[in-house]
């Protein structure tokens, strides 16, 4: 029997999909949890073979619980569920450790043939999304410049994110300016959305 953990924020999803997997003779849903930082506890409580979690999610998304769960739990499989399927997503989520990266509009069996794929040690990446990914551009943005833009969000102030990143309000507009120059972008917000379109942020 291969435990799994479903981790969704919409719950009407997250209980059909717990339905439909409960419906396999090899599966058993063995917890579910409605935000990211629910599915690393949920994990850790009942150390699922396989976790099953929703890109984007409340108190951390699913990169950020693949990343913990890669470190504390690396016999648990991850599975990335994503309703936006952006192909610079799934590079950050195999970085993240996942092993499976599934579209939500995926067909009905799918899943559970990921899972068992997962579960056996290997790898499954929507094809489509595998071939996208080899044409996104590289992010141009250095490391420092995308967390200064991803801090920038909510149109906060320059001193605001200066405080929250360690470093000078002088330094922090040097390095909005220059995402927003090596964007072509002609504001921060536009810059933000590009990061965030590109699957960078």
């Amino acid at each position: 029997m291969i435990r799994v953990l479903l981790a969704d924020d919409e719950e009407l999803i997250r209980t059909a999909l717990a339905a439909l997997l409960d419906l396999e003779e090899d599966l058993s849903v063995v917890a579910q949890a409605a935000d990211g930082e629910a599915a690393v506890t949920a994990a850790l409580a009942h150390r699922p073979d396989v976790a099953v979690i929703d890109l984007t999610m409340p108190r951390r998304d699913g990169f950020q619980v693949a990343t913990e769960l890669a470190r504390a739990l690396p016999a648990c499989a991850v599975v990335i569920l994503t309703g936006q399927g952006r192909p610079a997503h799934l590079t950050r989520a195999l970085g993240a450790g996942a092993r499976g990266y599934l579209p939500k509009g995926a067909p009905g069996g799918a899943l559970a043939d990921v899972i068992r794929r997962v579960h056996a040690g290997g790898r499954y990446v929507d094809p489509a999304l595998a071939a996208d990914a080899l044409t996104i551009p590289p992010c141009p943005l250095t490391p420092r410049e995308l967390e200064t833009l991803r801090l920038s969000g909510d149109d906060a102030p320059v001193a605001a994110i200066a405080r929250r990143a360690h470093l000078s309000p002088g330094t922090v507009r040097n390095y909005l300016a220059l995402a927003v120059q090596k964007l072509g972008a002609g504001s921060r917000a536009e810059a933000l959305r590009i990061a965030r379109d590109n699957g960078w942020l």
